[in-house]
């Protein structure tokens, strides 16, 4: 009933960054993207839109990544933000926060950060009750 519909993942791969590439600076996209060299700098997919992030082996983040699903195999130095689903493989290396809705860790992958659990239930159950003195908001507690 309070729960949101969650996007299906891009399946099709709309932009690919190749091995022995390097880009420095934002990398901004929607759809699915897959990354094979460098970036340094922040890799952010449009809001509001579905969007897939696949970091392969090879694959090197200096930057904060956010998208609403991710899949890594590579390695990630910032904060990582997920909407939605991550995967991390097992040999995926991030340096940083993860937040998240869904993970799934492989053995041997590593997260050298916190694990920030982030929920759409909890503002979703927030209320708003009246007192004597005025109004204040009452929820999970967070």
């Amino acid at each position: 009933m309070f729960s949101k519909k969650h996007s299906k993942p891009q399946t099709q791969i709309d932009s690919l960054v190749g091995a022995g590439t390097s880009i420095d600076g934002d990398l901004n996209f929607s759809g699915g993207m897959r990354i094979d060299g460098q970036v340094n700098g922040n890799v952010v997919a449009a809001q509001g839109k579905p969007s897939t992030l696949v970091l392969s082996e090879h694959a090197r983040v200096n930057g904060e990544v956010n998208v609403t699903h991710l899949v890594i195999n590579g390695s990630i130095s910032g904060s990582v933000y997920a909407s939605e689903y991550m995967e991390l493989q097992s040999k995926a290396k991030i340096n940083g926060d993860v937040h998240y809705t869904t993970l799934e860790i492989q053995l041997g992958a590593i997260v050298e950060g916190r694990l920030i659990h982030t929920s759409t239930a909890a503002q979703d159950k927030v209320v708003a009750f009246k007192s004597s003195t005025g109004e204040f908001k009452a929820g999970s507690g967070e």
